[in-house]
């Protein structure tokens, strides 16, 4: 009888921390969950504004570019008119 007893407490135990243990797994799964995404917006905001960065350097490198070829081209132009003139 005591092992009969002793069985049935051990068993309706188990199956009371079962439900316990799920629930705290929900609750961590669920936090986790939360930790992830909140990183993914952070890297992926991290990664925009070096893209932003990078985008406005390269800008900047092009337009100096043209300008200066812009130079060139003036400065060409004007020795040709002067070789013609001669």
């Amino acid at each position: 009888m005591k092992k009969i007893f002793l069985t049935i407490s051990l068993f309706s135990f188990l199956v009371a921390c079962q439900d316990k243990t799920k629930e705290k797994l929900d609750e961590a799964k669920e936090a986790f969950t939360e930790e992830v995404k909140a990183s993914v917006g952070s890297v992926k905001a991290k990664a925009e504004a070096k893209l932003d960065t990078l985008k406005d350097k390269a800008n900047a490198k092009i337009d100096s570019a043209k300008l200066k070829s812009a130079e060139e081209m003036v400065k060409a132009a004007k020795k040709l008119k002067e070789s013609v003139n001669k």
